[in-house]
């Protein structure tokens, strides 16, 4: 079977536990998603309680130059000619007790989604979870000095009126979907509800970014209702953003796109901008 998969690693009780995912991969800009997993686990002292065994769910080698192959591979750490790590791809689940959360942090599968399905299905039948949160980030037209924008999709369309409750715009897409996608398709058939809180991010910001994970983390320990300190955090996020706007004000060009991004915004006039958005493409990034 396979949710043989699944490693069960024993001695976590609950009493009506919520999951919460994150993965790395194609919805996770400026790693909101695996960073706000962290966040929760360090924060909650979460402690290990069961793996998906990686075997079978990625490819690990891909015909293409270095920088593409690099992402498929797995991870090593070689020091004065002696190999010290070799890393599979990792998927984990954390339990916080206390505040009744499951934490799942991993790398999105590149096969078998069916299996890998299965897999969370099982962690879930085998512990009474009822309900599975997934947070995640896309590049979009947003300012880095507002926070995220944060969309919604669900398993179920009893469940908007408590997400429009939380002030979540619900998604409209078409196009390649994501395990996630597939996970909140199945899970109603699981009995279980399935929400899927998608991050858009500032797309000119490249690598991880601090203000972003600290705004999805607090609205998501509001949807949860966990308290859970962010004052460093946030600390960091806030000398993050100075620095970013220092940058952006030597380069006029960005600059000036920037204040009509934070107009559009702060009215909620979501176009496609399309000065940013050429000349983001001019310098290499994407929006698609």
């Amino acid at each position: 079977m396979a949710s043989d998969r699944l490693r069960m690693l024993g001695g976590a009780e609950f009493r009506n536990p919520r999951l919460l995912m994150g993965l790395s991969g194609w919805m996770d800009g400026a790693e909101v998603s695996t960073g706000t997993i962290k966040v929760f686990v360090d924060k909650l002292h979460a402690r290990r309680i069961a793996e998906i065994d990686p075997e079978g769910f990625y490819i690990y080698n891909v015909p293409a130059a270095m920088e593409v192959a690099s992402l498929f591979r797995p991870h090593c750490r070689i020091r004065k000619g002696i190999i010290r790590e070799f890393l599979f791809p990792d998927n984990a689940f954390f339990g916080a007790e206390g505040d009744d959360l499951i934490l799942s942090s991993g790398k999105e599968p590149n096969m078998n989604w069916v299996d890998y399905g299965d897999c969370v299905f099982a962690l879930c039948q085998q512990l009474h979870v009822k309900s599975v949160y997934f947070i995640g980030s896309v590049a979009g037209l947003v300012p880095h000095t507002r926070d995220p924008m944060l969309f919604c999709s669900v398993s179920d369309a009893q469940m908007k009126p408590r997400f429009e409750s939380y002030g979540m715009k619900f998604s409209d897409y078409e196009g390649p979907a994501s395990v996630i996608t597939y996970l909140t398709t199945r899970a109603k058939e699981q009995n279980i509800e399935m929400a899927s809180i998608v991050a858009s991010v500032p797309a000119y910001v490249q690598g991880a970014n601090p203000k972003c994970i600290v705004a999805a983390t607090r609205r998501i320990a509001g949807i949860l209702g966990i308290r859970v300190d962010l004052d460093d955090l946030q600390a960091s996020a806030d000398e993050f953003e100075k620095k970013l706007s220092e940058i952006v004000l030597e380069q006029p060009e960005l600059a000036e796109n920037i204040v009509k991004l934070e107009q559009d915004y702060d009215n909620e006039i979501f176009s496609e901008m399309g000065d940013l958005k050429n000349w983001l493409h001019q310098k290499g990034i994407r929006l698609d």
